[in-house]
């Protein structure tokens, strides 16, 4: 576990947030679901003893990092997102597949689900994925990466548990973990993590958990707006500009095509409703955004038997404009 440190679990960077100098941690989480899924990734880390999490070491380059908004110039996106209706949620769920992609140290490239709440300037965010993002770790692999802000962007939120606020609670290390195995284009079967972020119906914090495993919690002390639930949920690739304009690639760094294996891609999909149900997004509750068809593309597939609903998505990057 040579890139992670076992902390005493009371010690963890969370409680240094002054909203949650007094906390009690919460250990009962209440959700009906269990996942067996066949795909399941398995992680060669060795967990912390009992009463310890595992934080992950930071390397010094990552404290000047971009900020990760929608209108930050030098994104771009190919999303399924939920229809702006007044809606609300109560969580988001997906298969994801792992890929492992080339990225020059000023980019950086995601597969994410992404929860929100709030008017633009006060935009409560939390965002679950995978990411391959030098300037952050410090090396270009894929890691399982979580990121949240409570006032878009401007002074709250960081990545993973670089400052307080995330609580972790598993002892099997996730929040930062390079995925030793990634999906291999062509392959018979896809290396896949399953996030699911929930709001807990009693307390009002936002859970996450991996596999159906739990492995922490943002505080509701954290947020102003998804306290109240979430109001748009984005399932995407992201990809970051570096200032020559180039983008690196997006998914597996190929177009989607019509073999669903071959293609990177958001499977199961669902989300939790008003009343915390989990429930499969109709067609009618979704739309599909690209913002750069040169670059990257999105092909839907709706529901089937075998993955529910899904989508793929992807692309070589390169000169998209900004």
């Amino acid at each position: 576990m040579n890139d992670f440190d076992c902390v005493d679990i009371y010690k963890q960077p969370a409680f240094q947030h002054p909203m949650l100098k007094h906390h009690k941690i919460q250990k009962q989480f209440i959700s009906n679901e269990s996942h067996k899924s066949k795909d399941k990734y398995k992680i060669n880390y060795q967990n912390c003893p009992k009463g310890m999490v595992p934080i992950l070491r930071q390397t010094n380059e990552t404290e000047s990092i971009h900020l990760d908004s929608v209108e930050y110039p030098g994104q771009h996106f190919a999303t399924l997102e939920t229809v702006l209706d007044g809606t609300i949620y109560r969580g988001a769920e997906a298969r994801i597949s792992v890929h492992s992609l080339t990225v020059q140290n000023n980019q950086y490239s995601k597969s994410q689900i992404w929860l929100e709440n709030g008017p633009r300037n006060q935009l409560n965010s939390i965002q679950v994925g995978w990411t391959v993002h030098p300037r952050l770790y410090g090396d270009s692999l894929t890691r399982f990466t979580i990121y949240w802000t409570a006032d878009g962007y401007r002074k709250t939120g960081c990545y993973n548990t670089k400052c307080p606020g995330f609580v972790i609670v598993a002892q099997e290390p996730w929040i930062g973990i390079a995925f030793n195995k990634t999906s291999i284009y062509g392959g018979k079967t896809s290396v896949i993590v399953q996030p699911q972020i929930f709001q807990d119906g009693v307390t009002g914090n936002w859970v996450l958990k991996i596999f159906d495993q739990l492995i922490g919690y943002w505080p509701k002390e954290l947020f102003t707006h998804l306290n109240n639930g979430a109001s748009l949920i984005r399932f995407e690739g992201n990809t970051f500009t570096s200032p020559d304009g180039i983008s690196p690639p997006m998914g597996n760094g190929y177009f989607p095509s019509t073999d669903f294996q071959k293609s990177s891609h958001f499977s199961f999909i669902k989300v939790k409703n008003l009343n915390y149900q989990s429930i499969d997004l109709g067609d009618k509750e979704t739309r599909p955004y690209v913002d750069s068809y040169k670059c990257f593309k999105l092909k839907y597939w709706g529901y089937h038997k075998q993955t529910r609903v899904a989508f793929s998505l992807g692309g070589p990057g390169g000169n998209c404009g900004l």
